[in-house]
């Protein structure tokens, strides 16, 4: 089949339009026509090498909504017309305990990421959903509910399930005090999550102009860390710290605003190791968790409740001829709250 991308044909260099051919679709395969096509951050670091040697040309997007055009011989769980959503990963084991228990995310031969590595047969390179079509094993694949938008939708696939995810795994609800640090394209999704599920949300950002925008997410209050002594203020008053950040900061200020038994999630990757303070954690039985994606079934159970909540990420749709002007943006904080990309453009 093939494909028109965009592509990264070396290390820190701009992405440029380019083809290929995705493989032929197997009995138990689906190919979908791309719509919409989201841009994570960590395509930026994989495109640049900052977290290590990478497979060039590289075609990134692993945020792929789009449209079922053909089935497998085999397929049961989709067929032509469905909507549907791809992920972080394309494939795994199948076998450990984790995979066995839908936690494919954390196979222990590890998941075959959607992009920037090879296919189980150790010889295909994955290519991502910066393009127009795609092939995937029905395993690994979800259906999109019908009443939202395939734009909105992209994002979630990664950015979504990022914060879903151990914000059921810490069980929040009603009557929990939750603090997202960090208003991005994680940290709006958490907001967005953590009230629908009951809980008292405080966004922590140091950027004061995104008050009003968190307080429309839903959030209950903001609090700026510009100054770092606001934080003084909420010392022990969270059940749950989920934090999206990626720069480089003093965690324990963060510690102390958790509550007896309180939990710190750590979901952003900083540069550097945080440096812990022990009594941070001693005083209060404090814990540092940490939080990868989702596997298929909670993929899944995300998106099913997103359609009875009508709950999407916030986008700014753009032309593929865009991206490289959209990365910049990223890294710069500049885009409200995720870059998705029009697939019909490539």
């Amino acid at each position: 089949m093939n494909t028109r991308a965009y592509a990264a044909l070396a290390a820190k260099s701009e992405l440029v339009p380019y083809q290929f051919d995705r493989r032929e679709v197997g009995a138990h395969d689906v190919a979908l026509e791309i719509a919409y096509a989201g841009i994570c951050h960590s395509d930026i670091h994989q495109v640049r090498e900052e977290w290590g040697p990478a497979i060039f040309p590289m075609v990134p997007g692993h945020e792929i909504a789009g449209v079922v055009t053909s089935v497998g011989s085999s397929v049961t769980k989709f067929k032509v017309g469905d909507r549907i959503g791809v992920g972080v990963f394309v494939d795994s084991c199948r076998s450990c305990d984790s995979c066995r228990a839908g936690l494919q995310q954390y196979c222990v031969e590890s998941m075959t990421g959607t992009y920037n590595g090879y296919e189980r047969d150790g010889k295909t390179v994955a290519m991502g959903g910066y393009s127009n079509y795609f092939v995937i094993n029905e395993d690994y694949a979800v259906h999109i509910p019908a009443n939202l938008p395939l734009d909105g939708v992209a994002p979630l696939l990664c950015a979504g399930i990022t914060l879903y995810s151990p914000i059921k795994h810490w069980r929040v609800g009603p009557g929990m005090k939750v603090a997202v640090m960090g208003l991005g394209g994680l940290g709006h999704m958490g907001v967005k999550f953590a009230v629908a599920m009951g809980a008292e949300v405080t966004v922590l950002s140091h950027s004061p102009q995104k008050e009003k925008d968190a307080l429309a997410m839903g959030a209950h209050h903001f609090v700026s860390t510009k100054d770092p002594s606001s934080l003084k203020d909420h010392e022990k008053e969270f059940d749950v710290i989920l934090n999206t950040v990626s720069a480089e900061l003093d965690i324990n200020q963060y510690l102390s605003l958790l509550r007896l038994n309180g939990t710190l999630v750590v979901i952003g990757l900083p540069g550097k190791p945080y440096a812990v303070e022990v009594g941070s954690l001693l005083n209060g039985r404090r814990s540092i968790g940490g939080s990868m994606i989702g596997g298929i079934p909670e993929l899944q159970e995300m998106l099913d409740f997103c359609g009875k909540h009508n709950i999407v990420s916030d986008v700014e749709v753009i032309k593929a001829d865009y991206i490289n002007a959209a990365y910049g943006r990223t890294v710069e904080s500049d885009v409200k709250y995720r870059f998705v990309i029009d697939a019909s453009t490539f």
